[in-house]
């Protein structure tokens, strides 16, 4: 039996607010909800909290996140850069975190950044505003995996160098590694959903368990006693600034804080999952809270436990080794410790990208079903036997290739990866700022919300992001020292990018996307007719 779902009785901001859905079939709560925000029902809810957590807290990557930002971190700033100034950074970030935790209570879906962004902003602007947003939040996660699976290659590479004194590092060894890591990430995240569920349960519990023997061992097991050293540094090295940029103390704190941008950038996974979640409306902002709030005390502890136990902070980023976590390995622990723990870190570097791609898939099905990508109507298709959109996943991989492929032109794959830090935040802010501003009194919360806590965390993580927008730009030395090497690409490559998709909108973007639409059918109050059934959500939606 047919019946109608009428939008409003949902309680969501929707493209087609003021109408009804047709359902030919009964419904539940996630579905209804989906519905009502415009979209069919096309992906498996296999997800469950744990699950969801477990996704983001690998996408986040904890031990290879903290190990790849030393040279944001500890290279600006010494020691202060892993302990008091990551842990002010993370007031700001957790506040970007909460308010991002509810506006995905109330869009549960997998375009939920530019999704809201069009429903909170001026119906004038709604449509350039949500076409930056995704673009911002598309760009970023595309780099995502060909970054961790370079990344991933370097640190296999660096240490067969450092086992075999024969080898010697080519580029395309680095390339041919990273493509077979993207391959086989890719293939992972074009799995069913309850066959990920399984994986991503399992890699979860291998990040804590890795995690903790890390810190551990080099807590416990270092032999600074055995050079001669006290077993931990003192109370004031530990905490201390050792400032080693070409910029004043308190400008090379703020530059630290971008180690602490990276690390966390992961935690928007759970808003790309919410239409595989399972009471997407409450578990999406709880796994978003979580992974945030989880991952910042873990890296505090981490990186504090590092400051109490490196002997030579200088040493470690000038290492021949090319990598200042291994090289602090070295300054602490024996060989094989060493290529122990290393291994840890490459282990949960490959889980981080294949989890990278799960959420940059699903960016880029729900952008498509927009239209928002050229030739949307192929990357937004769910694949029968899977039920997941795998066409997205390869079509992410092939464009990974493409960047990896700038390997071969030196400092080009550094720019290209520098993208992340400020393409994410700038879409994770964009929708706060509008709800906490024109969208004041308008805006519709989930069940999962903050009150009148919203204009705080709102606010203050409004302003966080938006000072940390230039210094994300800033190199770590000037003038003649400020080579093409240690230049930061961001203000070329970010807003180069973003510049383009600017123009393309006004040459063309605009004549075809008016931001997100429905793929339901849909009945408005002026195309009912006769029709006299109302049917009330309470009695469509299976309890």
């Amino acid at each position: 039996m047919s019946s109608d779902l009428a939008v409003d009785q949902v309680r969501v901001q929707s493209v087609i607010s003021h109408s009804k859905v047709h359902l030919d079939h009964p419904v539940d709560h996630d579905e209804a909800v989906i519905l009502a925000l415009g979209y069919k029902q096309e992906l498996k809810r296999d997800f469950s909290m744990f699950t969801t957590f477990a996704i983001a807290f690998s996408t986040l990557g904890l031990l290879p996140s903290v190990a790849g930002t030393l040279w944001y971190s500890m290279a600006y700033t010494g020691n202060a850069g892993i302990t008091w100034v990551y842990l002010v950074a993370m007031g700001g970030i957790l506040c970007v975190a909460l308010s991002m935790a509810e506006i995905a209570s109330a869009f549960p879906t997998s375009g939920g950044l530019y999704y809201a962004t069009a429903m909170l902003a001026p119906p004038k602007y709604k449509a350039f505003l949500s076409w930056f947003v995704g673009w911002s939040n598309y760009l970023t996660q595309i780099t995502g995996g060909p970054s961790v699976g370079y990344s991933t290659a370097s640190m296999i590479l660096a240490l067969k160098e450092i086992s075999d004194p024969n080898y010697e590092y080519q580029k395309w060894h680095c390339f041919l590694l990273a493509t077979s890591i993207t391959i086989s990430s890719a293939c992972i995240a074009s799995l069913p959903v309850k066959w990920i569920s399984i994986i991503t349960s399992g890699t979860s519990t291998l990040n804590m368990v890795f995690l903790f023997i890390t810190w551990v061992v080099f807590l416990g097991g270092n032999n600074r006693v055995e050079q001669g050293l006290p077993k931990f540094n003192s109370n004031s090295d530990a905490w201390k600034i050792v400032n080693m940029t070409e910029w004043p103390d308190g400008f090379a704190v703020l530059m630290s804080f971008m180690a602490a941008i990276w690390i966390m950038s992961g935690f928007d996974a759970p808003f790309h999952l919410a239409e595989e979640s399972a009471n997407a409306e409450v578990v999406t902002p709880n796994a978003i809270v979580l992974t945030a709030v989880l991952g910042g005390i873990l890296g505090f502890a981490f990186q504090v436990g590092m400051s109490y136990t490196i002997v030579d902070v200088t040493a470690a980023m000038e290492s021949e080794v090319g990598q200042p976590f291994v090289a602090f390995l070295f300054q602490v622990l024996d060989k094989k410790r060493v290529y122990a723990l290393a291994s840890f870190a490459i282990i949960l570097s490959y889980i981080m990208d294949f989890s990278s791609m799960l959420a940059a898939s699903r960016v880029l099905y729900s952008y498509s079903r927009d239209g928002c990508i050229p030739l949307s109507r192929f990357w937004c298709r769910v694949n029968p036997y899977t039920k997941t959109p795998v066409n997205a996943v390869w079509f992410n991989w092939f464009i990974g290739e493409c960047l990896l492929c700038l390997l071969f032109g030196g400092v080009a794959i550094n720019a290209v990866f520098s993208f992340g830090a400020t393409g994410a935040f700038i879409s994770f802010t964009v929708p706060t700022f509008l709800r906490i501003t024109y969208a004041r009194n308008t805006f519709k919360p989930g069940p999962w919300n903050l009150g009148k806590l919203s204009y705080v965390t709102g606010t203050i993580g409004c302003a966080f992001v938006l000072m940390m927008i230039p210094i994300l730009n800033f190199p770590q030395f000037r003038g003649k020292d400020n080579t093409l090497d240690l230049m930061n690409w961001t203000c070329v490559v970010y807003w180069g990018a973003m510049f383009l998709v600017v123009v393309y909108w006004f040459a063309y973007g605009r004549t075809f996307f008016t931001g997100p639409k429905s793929n339901v059918e849909v009945i408005y109050a002026d195309e009912e007719g006769s029709r006299d059934e109302k049917t009330e959500i309470d009695e469509v939606v299976k309890q």
